[in-house]
């Protein structure tokens, strides 16, 4: 029998009890009542970006799960490269919260980032036990996903300073949820210690 693949193939070299999931971070935010969450996000992706900072220097890694935005033919690079470009609402977003070469990349086909994914397997061979989710929108993508995590038995980190949605009241709501319903601790990202896991 052929040794077990350990890697899946060199695509996953990192191995940490610990992931940040950053979700829908990449978005042009070119929709209705975008300019609403713009306004939310961008205070939120201001600590994202620290958190993902510290995250890369503890040696945690960093995974985008992101929308298709219902483009099967979605090319991650070049939807960053879409949300970048000079007048598009969530270019100041994307700016602060670029990925590198070094981080992951799950597309999503709907709100939770584990449903029809590759999010799982690639946990799995990361062996990843605990979450820090961080992303927009908190009261919808963040929060299915957090609840899918809850029942895959994900030990959960969702900072309050770092979700965003179109109305705070409705974050606010999501965020009590996520640490009542989904026993997720939901201190500010400056409080957690990434140098502890």
């Amino acid at each position: 029998m052929p040794a077990k693949n350990k890697d899946l193939h060199g695509s996953a070299p990192d191995k940490s009890p610990v992931a940040l999931l950053l979700i829908d971070v990449i978005n042009d935010m070119e929709f209705d009542d975008g300019d609403k969450l713009l306004a939310n996000a961008l205070p939120a992706a201001r600590k994202i970006a620290v958190l993902k900072r510290k995250a890369r220097k503890a040696g945690i890694p960093v995974i985008y799960v992101n929308d298709n935005f219902g483009k099967w033919r979605s090319d991650f690079n070049k939807l960053v490269e879409h949300c970048l470009k000079s007048g598009v609402r969530g270019e100041p977003v994307v700016k602060l919260l670029k990925p590198n070469k070094n981080d992951y990349f799950v597309l999503k086909p709907k709100h939770s980032g584990f449903f029809d994914t590759s999010l799982e397997i690639l946990l799995k061979y990361l062996e990843v036990k605990t979450l820090i989710m961080a992303g927009f929108a908190g009261n919808i993508c963040v929060l299915f996903t957090a609840n899918d995590a809850y029942m895959y038995d994900f030990k959960l980190f969702v900072p309050s300073d770092c979700c965003a949605s179109n109305e705070v009241l409705d974050n606010d709501y999501a965020l009590k949820q996520i640490e009542g319903l989904l026993k997720a601790d939901i201190r500010p990202s400056d409080e957690i210690d990434l140098t502890k896991f």
